[in-house]
């Protein structure tokens, strides 16, 4: 029998061999707890970054990435005072009710004309207005004024707007039989002149500034004295700075054309959103519609031919006769028949272009083209397929119709009616980009400001890569 002595050895011995494994077990449940800490903050880490990439994205993202724009100050005479005089830009009725909006956007339909609360759904009528087809510089300036990468500093501008009126500057000098070839250059001249003592512009000469014209570009390459319009494109000054309008000369890429004004300025995406809804699910009464006026002064007129054809038709199609200045500002008649329609046709204008298009497009109706010079080789930031016959509209080639006797009828007939169906899903899909809301929709949706802003922006960075590439070379 063991001693006390010995009984307190062993017991102590048993102590320490108790201890040995649960000191050995303690170390292992700590490593593994570690292991087990550190294995779990890797996964939530990877489950952030591959959850989230969007957000990451917006985030780390400026809207001003690629850079700010400073807006020119220029004198009263070259925009506000135009305004100002607005009952002397044209002969006819006057424009100061279309221009009386300070944001270009006019008169609101729900004061003009209350004919538009049968058409659309009544939370919709404060976004449209009787807009101008040639309010575009109004519209801009007002927009670039309240843009978030806008500076009022010029040394941080990697861009420069030009909020000069100059289509609303000719007009009056357009109608005029006393006005001479230099009244419709004067006022381009003057500011020519104001903008060469400009610093950025000596700097730069030009080449990242841009300007908005809101006529068309024939209006303003008068080429002779005694020609249409003014000099104002030709003018040395103007040789480097790029210009947006309505219609663009599809040779010259200073030019970027934008679309035309239509009476829809959404105030939010919610708008945009019921809009398209709305035009999506319509029913349509009328296989194809046209709108426009003959011109009987021209020989061949299409017009008038296209008239015909919609009289041969029947019921399968309406048409507005805009003589009696029913087509003016999109008026109730146009927008109703353009709502009603499964197609729109769409012949050249005054010019190649035309207003009319963009209505129809916005109504939620397939244009029906006959010029490619109409679209296709004009809207390259706005149309997907620049310079084919991209699957958003139908075309039929007006030579067709005049020397094989094509009929429109007989074309939109052999269209499927889900092949229809998807044309006007297109349509309807590209709505945002073809209208100038009131403001910035946000919430990633892109108006037809936002395009063009962002295009030239992105033309101007890439003119200064090459810049750059060329002088290390």
């Amino acid at each position: 029998m063991p001693q006390k002595g010995e009984m307190h050895l062993l017991l102590k011995n048993s102590k320490d061999m108790h201890q040995f494994p649960i000191l050995k077990s303690t170390k292992s449940q700590t490593l593994h707890r570690g292991i087990l800490f550190i294995s779990f903050l890797s996964i939530q880490l990877i489950l952030f970054l591959y959850s989230r990439p969007i957000q990451l994205f917006k985030h780390s993202a400026s809207p001003c990435d690629a850079g700010l724009i400073y807006v020119y100050n220029l004198p009263p005479a070259f925009n506000r005072d135009l305004i100002a005089s607005c009952e002397k830009i044209n002969p006819w009725p006057s424009r100061c009710p279309s221009l009386s909006s300070p944001a270009g956007l006019g008169l609101p339909v729900i004061d003009s004309d209350h004919n538009f609360t049968d058409l659309m759904p009544p939370n919709l009528l404060e976004s449209w207005f009787s807009t101008d087809q040639f309010a575009l510089e109004l519209i801009f300036h007002h927009r670039m004024l309240n843009h978030q990468c806008r500076t009022l500093n010029p040394s941080k501008a990697a861009a420069f707007y030009i909020p000069f009126y100059v289509g609303l500057a000719l007009e009056p000098h357009l109608w005029s039989p006393n006005s001479t070839s230099y009244d419709r250059d004067r006022d381009g001249l003057s500011l020519l002149q104001w903008l060469q003592i400009q610093s950025p512009y000596q700097k730069s000469h030009g080449w990242d500034h841009f300007i908005t014209l809101g006529r068309i570009t024939w209006d303003f390459r008068r080429s002779h004295q005694s020609d249409w319009g003014s000099s104002f494109l030709y003018m040395t000054e103007m040789g480097n700075i790029t210009r947006l309008l309505i219609e663009r000369d599809p040779w010259d890429e200073k030019d970027v054309a934008v679309p035309y004004p239509t009476g829809f300025h959404p105030r939010s995406l919610a708008d945009v959103q019921e809009w398209q809804q709305f035009v999506l699910n319509r029913k349509r009464k009328t296989l194809f519609g046209y709108v426009g006026a003959p011109r009987s002064g021209f020989k061949n007129d299409f017009r008038g031919l296209l008239l015909n054809e919609c009289v041969q038709a029947g019921s399968k199609c309406r048409s507005v006769d805009c003589n009696a200045g029913k087509c003016i500002n999109s008026s109730a008649e146009t927008m109703e028949l353009f709502l009603d329609s499964e197609f729109c046709l769409q012949p050249r204008g005054d010019s190649f272009t035309r207003r009319s298009l963009f209505d129809c497009m916005v109504a939620g109706s397939v244009p029906v083209l006959f010029w490619k010079r109409s679209a296709y080789m004009q809207y390259k930031l706005y149309l997907p397929g620049y310079g084919d016959e991209p699957e958003w509209s139908v075309f039929i080639d007006r030579r067709d119709m005049r020397e094989r006797n094509v009929s429109v009828r007989s074309v939109l007939e052999g269209i499927r009616e889900d092949k229809i169906r998807e044309l006007r899903e297109r349509v309807v899909k590209l709505i945002p980009r073809l209208v100038y809301a009131a403001e910035s929709l946000g919430e990633g949706m892109d108006d037809a400001f936002d395009i063009a802003l962002k295009g030239v922006l992105r033309q101007f960075k890439d003119r200064r890569r090459r810049m750059k590439v060329a002088i290390t070379k």
